[in-house]
């Protein structure tokens, strides 16, 4: 072993051998004297900086998202160099419950209105659904009513039961707060088909429009909105009470009423794009 050292070290700095021959002596490739790796430049530091303290605010971005709030941070970067640096800081982006949906067969049922309708605009349908929050201890009922056009949430509200007054009330709120939509959607659920609700939609001259029975994505969109919330909010909190689980739900749907933004927006947010509209 010493005397390889030596024999490397004396032909390393023997200035009478050509490179090549020196290389040829010790088995070497050539290319490692002519190349040495490049670190990353300034600005990418500065990006994988970027990446990990916004990751504690948005774990669940996306490379294509990410690319877009990069840019919107003063840089100029293509979604393979973002991808590229998010794999490279670590960047994991984090991706059934009881029926909520429960039929009164004596209830009248109305069609469904969506299908092949060109939704152009807002306020022209609403759309609402109940789904099941874990907490630490037991459970709360989601209730939310969202534009179709712009995925605006325009009204939302916690309960731990799912009967048709509560589901009212966050209609009449929403009423009051955004105006009337033209069609308001929702499943075939008994606090929905009940004739309180119905009423009131009837009273606004408000069309209802109901999901086929076995048809999930009659209402795709709001499913999506679950999800989202879900993913990116609830499973993150594990809510340990009621208390905490609405000041936490109110933080969220501000956050992604006014920032956080749609693909299907050209990247605006719900409320720029709903503000910004004239009701038909």
């Amino acid at each position: 072993m010493i005397a390889k050292e030596v024999r490397m070290d004396w032909v390393i700095k023997d200035d009478f051998l050509s490179l090549s021959k020196r290389c040829e002596l010790l088995s070497l490739n050539r290319n490692l004297f002519y190349y040495s790796p490049k670190g990353e430049s300034v600005e990418n530091k500065k990006i994988k900086e970027l990446l990990l303290s916004q990751y504690k605010i948005t774990p669940f971005y996306g490379y294509r998202k990410m690319t877009v709030w990069i840019n919107e941070q003063g840089f100029k970067v293509n979604k393979k160099r973002v991808k590229r640096l998010m794999r490279a800081v670590g960047w994991q982006t984090i991706y059934r419950e009881p029926r909520t949906t429960i039929v009164n067969k004596q209830h009248k049922k109305y069609p469904y209105l969506l299908k092949d309708l060109e939704i152009e605009r807002k306020n022209q349908v609403w759309a609402t659904d109940i789904t099941y929050i874990p907490m630490e201890k037991g459970f709360m009922y989601l209730s939310a009513i969202i534009d179709l056009h712009t995925r605006y949430v325009v009204g939302w509200d916690i309960s731990n039961t799912m009967n048709a007054s509560w589901c009212i009330t966050v209609l009449e709120n929403a009423l009051a707060q955004h105006g009337k939509p033209e069609i308001f959607n929702t499943d075939q659920g008994s606090q929905y088909t009940s004739e309180l609700h119905t009423q009131l939609l009837i009273d606004n001259n408000i069309k209802i429009s109901m999901d086929g029975k076995g048809r999930a994505l009659d209402n795709i969109f709001i499913e999506r909105l679950w999800r989202t919330v879900k993913y990116e909010n609830v499973y993150l909190q594990a809510y340990k009470d009621v208390k905490t689980l609405r000041k936490g739900l109110e933080e969220y749907f501000e956050f992604y009423n006014n920032q956080r933004f749609h693909q299907s927006l050209k990247n605006k947010t719900q409320n720029e794009v709903y503000h910004l509209q004239n009701v038909a």
